[in-house]
């Protein structure tokens, strides 16, 4: 049984003109436990309606979200399913509530009611996680945003869920604080086997995940693992690039240098030392 399902999910809000918005369409796809999902599309597209319905801060029009095999419109296990899906937002500021990071990160442990030992345990480990133990003491508002953004993600954490979402939890930072989170995100997945959906317009980013889910228009355009970079056009008709190196290779197979298609630096670098020395066994 998958840990997440949609099931034929529509949604839709009134906009500002008091005009029906539809945002999602017949929205049908499954996550299962320990999976890293990117979820890619344009503003408009519906990522951030999808990740609300994720564990019911909105539910659907029609159609069913189901985590673990229960709707998300039960009122009883509402308290369960957010407990089990942790969503972290683009702006870390609108996620404080406290004055120290450790007291933030403990907000979520202390809603559970656990005892003060796990408390205190579980804060400890969140913040060990995502490099911040030695800024436990410190106040929020005086860290950088990429720092702000692991003490968001070490908040989430803290409640042990088994599906955490990232909803363009990176777009306020620079490369480097993206490259940071991405990181931690990446080794959280590994080594707690925590499933991921990383919702993103950096297609670099999505190029670290397992499988990504293409969103146009509130539907699924396409649904896939890393081969779908090798078909460009269900990117550009959904109005997103490709990731660089993606770009750059397409660049020289079109004047024939064979590099296929490497999704990073380091792949790129040696996909065209390959091609290179290739080529020059030929002559």
């Amino acid at each position: 049984m998958p840990f997440l399902e949609f099931k034929n999910v529509e949604y839709s809000y009134v906009g500002g003109d008091d005009e029906l918005i539809q945002a999602l369409k017949s929205v049908s796809f499954s996550v299962e436990r320990g999976e890293f999902v990117a979820l890619v599309g344009c503003n408009g597209s519906g990522k951030s309606t999808l990740a609300r319905l994720c564990n019911g801060l909105i539910t659907p029009d029609s159609g069913e979200v189901l985590v673990d095999g229960v709707s998300t419109t039960s009122k009883s296990a509402t308290f369960d399913i957010r407990k089990k899906i942790g969503i972290v937002f683009q702006n870390p500021d609108n996620q404080m509530v406290t004055t120290i990071v450790e007291d933030d990160v403990a907000f979520g442990p202390e809603n559970l009611g656990l005892p003060r030992d796990e408390i205190r345990a579980r804060v400890d480990w969140a913040l060990s996680s995502v490099g911040m133990s030695e800024h436990a003491g410190s106040g929020p508002f005086r860290l950088s945003g990429g720092q702000k953004q692991r003490v968001a993600i070490a908040g989430v954490l803290a409640i042990k869920p088994e599906l955490m979402i990232l909803d363009e939890a990176t777009g306020m930072l620079d490369p480097n604080g993206r490259r940071e989170v991405l990181e931690i995100v990446k080794k959280l997945n590994r080594d707690e086997n925590m499933a991921v959906i990383m919702i993103t317009h950096f297609m670099e980013e999505a190029a670290a995940a397992d499988r990504i889910i293409v969103l146009d228009k509130g539907s699924i355009a396409a649904d896939g693992g890393k081969e779908l970079f090798t078909t460009p056009e269900v990117f550009e008709q959904a109005g997103l690039d490709l990731p660089l190196y993606v770009r750059l290779a397409q660049r020289l197979n079109n004047i024939g240098l064979d590099v296929g298609c490497p999704l990073t630096a380091d792949e790129f670098a040696d996909a065209v030392a390959k091609a290179v020395k290739g080529g020059e066994g030929k002559k």
